[in-house]
């Protein structure tokens, strides 16, 4: 890493960042990894499983908007305090009070998607410190946190196992409240005030086809990555008969493998090429996702092919976003706040849509599946648009 960096910023910042950043993906994705004791003890079926798990995506991919907006008005500290604050309550309620129904469930599921919005407080928070070149290492360092999704799943069956799930919504607030304190006291708001985004330029962004093209290619990577980290829990129970613990261990695995190939798939963009590289990861994922509906190689072959699938939806992840800033550089923090939008409501379709599947027809294969078809059309999606953007960007910036 350039020895410049580290004498730039603010670096209390760019670690309060990361690290509330990490906890706040771990609380955001921890329905996923309890599903199997929750489920057991409502009495859900595979469908309200599924949308049970499913809710707090969708709800942090909408406020992520709304987030982004208020950190605009008051500052990405301040937004960061009040979001963690709720976050803590919820929890706080959620162990205190409990729930005995789906209902219960699903309110406790968007109030851990203000958690998930912590995207759009993070990467601005770190990155606003920052010259322009370094502000790509800087929002890569914070946005590492959505390692918090493997602490989740490492850890919540064991200790649902040990004190009842119940108890785990508040030991989870533990954490959370240190990361609070560690932020509330080191992070600081960079000086200057950082131009305002207005709902016309989302509205002026959205008129250009490339802004839809970009916004479905991260629904198929991070929606893929979102929507099996938090349906795989149940998937490796119901298909294989792994117990809780068993089912978090081998989740954890691979999520492990999505977070630590998201950095590197940005490299890898950067050096064969932000559309070749998606290519590749659309035709390999659409071959390991439809394998694993035909149940190639049991309990191992499944695990093998999801850690291979999640490796692959990681350095998509880093693609898209290699892209990105080339087509759409004077409006960076539009689409960042719009990509990252759909790739929630992705991850959303694929965990609801794998729960209604498995309840209509008794198995996963069907949605597994559909999930490999939607990865071929992206790979035609984006075989079809390669050659006009070759012949509409610059060579030396498009590197496609």
């Amino acid at each position: 890493m350039d020895r410049s960096f580290w004498q730039a910023g603010h670096k209390p910042t760019l670690f309060s960042a990361f690290l509330y950043f990490d906890l706040s993906f771990m609380v955001w994705y921890l329905l996923g990894p309890l599903q199997v004791q929750i489920a057991g003890d409502l009495g859900l079926t595979a469908q309200q499983r599924g949308l049970m798990v499913a809710t707090p995506i969708l709800a942090g991919a909408l406020l992520r908007l709304a987030m982004g907006v208020l950190v605009d008005r008051i500052g990405a500290k301040r937004a960061g305090l009040i979001g963690q604050a709720i976050v803590i309550a919820a929890l706080l309620t959620a162990w205190r009070v409990g729930f005995t129904s789906l209902e219960g469930a699903l309110a406790l599921g968007v109030f851990l998607g203000v958690a998930g919005a912590s995207f759009a407080v993070a990467l601005p928070l770190a990155s606003r410190w920052y010259p322009p070149q370094h502000q790509g290492t800087a929002m890569g360092i914070a946005g590492a946190g959505n390692s918090g999704t493997v602490l989740a799943a490492l850890f919540a069956p064991t200790l649902a196992v040990m004190f009842g799930w119940q108890n785990v919504f508040g030991l989870a607030c533990i954490p959370l409240a240190i990361a609070l304190a560690i932020y509330a006291l080191n992070a600081k708001d960079a000086p200057g005030a950082a131009p305002k985004k207005r709902l016309a330029d989302y509205v002026a962004v959205l008129s250009a086809k490339d802004a839809w093209l970009f916004m479905f290619f991260y629904a198929i990577t991070f929606g893929g990555f979102s929507g099996f980290a938090s349906a795989l829990p149940g998937y490796f129970h119901d298909q294989f008969g792994f117990d809780a613990k068993t089912a978090g261990l081998y989740t954890a695995a691979c999520v492990f493998a999505g977070s630590v190939m998201r950095p590197l798939g940005g490299v890898l963009a950067d050096r064969i090429g932000g559309t070749r590289s998606l290519l590749v990861v659309y035709t390999a994922t659409a071959c390991l996702i439809a394998a694993a509906g035909f149940n190639v190689g049991g309990a191992t072959g499944a695990v093998a092919l999801f850690i291979l699938a999640m490796l692959c939806l990681g350095a998509g992840n880093g693609a898209v976003f290699q892209l990105v800033p080339q087509r759409f550089s004077q409006e960076i923090g539009v689409m960042t706040g719009l990509i990252g939008m759909a790739g929630g409501v992705g991850g959303f379709a694929l965990a609801a849509s794998l729960g209604a599947i498995k309840q209509a027809t008794g198995g996963y294969a069907g949605g597994l599946w559909l999930f490999a078809c939607l990865a071929l059309l992206g790979w035609a999606s984006l075989t079809g648009v390669k050659q006009r953007w070759r012949s509409s960007w610059s060579a030396a910036a498009a590197r496609v």
